[in-house]
């Protein structure tokens, strides 16, 4: 009688330390994906930054086209003064 008690603990350690194995598992599968996220993220956000910085450019190039278009428009008399 003493045998079918300890077999019964030891079935539920083992199911215990089973399902702690897979949450384990589990919880390091879910670590490398938020850290493969993270890393999406941090490109993601480098992408963000440079595409801010061309337009950054653009806008500077297209101001420099209106100083330039201002005096050709004004010698062809386009626009008032």
């Amino acid at each position: 009688m003493t045998t079918e008690p300890e077999n019964l603990t030891l079935r539920a350690l083992r199911q215990v330390d089973a399902k702690l194995d897979a949450l384990l598992e589990r919880s390091l599968e879910m670590t490398g994906r938020l850290a493969s996220l993270e890393d999406h993220l941090v490109r993601a956000q480098g992408e963000v930054s440079a595409v801010r910085a061309d337009f950054v450019r653009v806008e500077h190039r297209l101001d420099r086209f209106d100083e330039r278009l201002l005096p050709i428009e004004r010698r062809l008399d386009l626009i008032q003064v």
